[in-house]
């Protein structure tokens, strides 16, 4: 990064906002730390489909078994957004900053002495409720310390970082199992690595200034953005939209009856809504790539879905660009419908050229993933200060359920209704998220957050 960029306090400019203080070090740094919740959730959701191929025979699992053990983390991550969200807003974001992963990584231990699915699946809840709380915590840390001209880019970096865990663990885990035998139990507990660093990394984290204003302790507020932002910072930039949200919206009432209130119902419901259109077919689809993959008589290797995970991740590199360069209503509507336009066809023609459906499936993958970039991005937009972090969780908890549902659901759904019906109806959510967006997407490039 260029060295303009990073600021010293000393050389800011007298006055400056807060919402237009140069980027600096700090900001790159919170950033960074909270890459940890996506690369574990994306690791998690990875390592459990891999190791399900040898989890499922050894513990003699039907496909009740299978689905639930699949959706576990998204059940936990449904628990923990909306409750953790919830207190996020009531006591602060700093101290569950901290503590969701020291949860992760004890859970994630744990897993290597389970004996039976029933543990497993308790665990995986334990994980994905301390993921959950860091999707509502996390990004709207990011988004009340940075500065709205980097805001989306940071923000979008984290869904980047869903992908590389991903990636890391559909390499790391196809290489491990290849051993056989209880290799596992080693593919699972070793998520607690990066979760163990990212723990120790984040001591000494601060308050969010945005929170401490909304609550009234103007003072501590005041020395948050002195160190971290700098002396010369404008606090009245920050303190101002902070009131003038809570006033619109009833100060010191963080229940979430208020996201539905008047003023806030229809970014809430959009909210809700797009995510679920976007989520459900990524995660149920790419939970079971194996079993996708199989439809197109691919064997695994680069030609199949390794190929995928280059297109997976040269996608969310390009997320980054999009979310930078296209207002965020126009890379909404437009990713909806290039991804139904993709999927579409591997339902209402299951019999064409495999080439030709491998090529659209590709495509579906590199616009999924860009896409995927807004799910940090335009949540935390959407909400004002007193409402952020529940707002933000319960937008991620909501999707985790539609998530699981249909992770749950898909391999049933193969069994039962076709490979043909169940690719449809992905597609039919698409098409429903595209219509939606057209109707209630806000523009919230560059809003100074209230």
């Amino acid at each position: 990064m260029p060295d303009h960029d990073l600021t010293t306090q000393a050389t800011k400019p007298a006055g400056v906002s807060f919402d237009d203080a140069p980027l600096n070090r700090f900001h790159l740094k919170i950033t960074a730390l909270t890459f940890g919740a996506n690369f574990s959730d994306g690791y998690q959701l990875g390592v459990i489909g891999i190791a399900l191929t040898l989890i499922t025979p050894r513990m003699h699992l039907g496909s009740v078994w299978e689905g639930l053990l699949g959706a576990s983390a998204l059940i936990g991550i449904f628990v923990g957004s909306i409750t953790l969200g919830w207190l996020a807003d009531r006591i602060g974001r700093q101290q569950l900053y901290m503590l969701n992963f020291l949860l992760i990584t004890l859970a994630s231990i744990a897993q290597f002495w389970v004996q039976g699915p029933g543990l497993l699946f308790g665990l995986r809840i334990l994980i994905g409720i301390g993921i959950g709380a860091d999707y509502a915590i996390g990004p709207t840390l990011v988004a009340e310390f940075c500065p709205r001209r980097h805001r989306g880019f940071l923000l979008a970096s984290l869904t980047a970082m869903w992908t590389v865990g991903y990636i890391c663990s559909y390499f790391f885990g196809n290489w491990l199992v290849g051993f056989g035998g209880d290799s596992w139990r080693w593919l699972l507990a070793s998520s607690a690595l990066p979760a163990l660093i990212v723990l120790l990394l984040r001591i000494g984290t601060p308050e969010s200034p945005r929170w401490l204003v909304s609550k009234g302790r103007l003072d501590q507020a005041r020395a948050v953005v002195a160190k971290y932002i700098g002396e010369n910072v404008d606090f009245e930039s920050i303190v101002t939209p902070v009131r003038e949200g809570a006033a619109r919206g009833g100060a010191g009432d963080a229940s979430y009856r208020r996201l539905f209130g008047a003023d806030q119902w229809r970014k809430t419901a959009f909210g809700i809504l797009y995510y679920n259109c976007q989520v459900i077919p990524y995660f149920a689809i790419y939970t079971f790539l194996p079993v996708v993959m199989a439809k197109f008589h691919l064997k695994e290797g680069f030609l199949g879905d390794g190929l995928l995970n280059v297109f997976l991740l040269l996608g969310s590199i390009a997320g980054l660009w999009f979310t930078a360069r296209f207002s965020r209503r126009g890379f909404v509507i437009g990713s909806f419908i290039v991804m139904a336009l993709a999927l579409g066809p591997l339902g209402v023609w299951p019999g064409g050229p495999t080439l030709v459906l491998f090529v659209l499936f590709l495509l579906f993958t590199f616009t999924m993933s860009a896409a995927s970039n807004l799910d940090q991005v335009y949540p935390p937009e959407l909400f004002s200060t007193a409402l952020r972090s529940s707002g933000v969780g319960l937008l991620n908890g909501v999707s985790r359920i539609g998530s699981a549902a249909g992770t749950f659901l898909l391999p049933m759904s193969i069994d039962h209704l076709g490979f043909s019906f169940s690719m449809t109806a992905l597609a039919a959510f698409l098409v429903a998220g595209a219509v939606v967006s057209f109707v209630w997407a806000p523009e919230t490039s560059d809003v100074v957050l209230e």
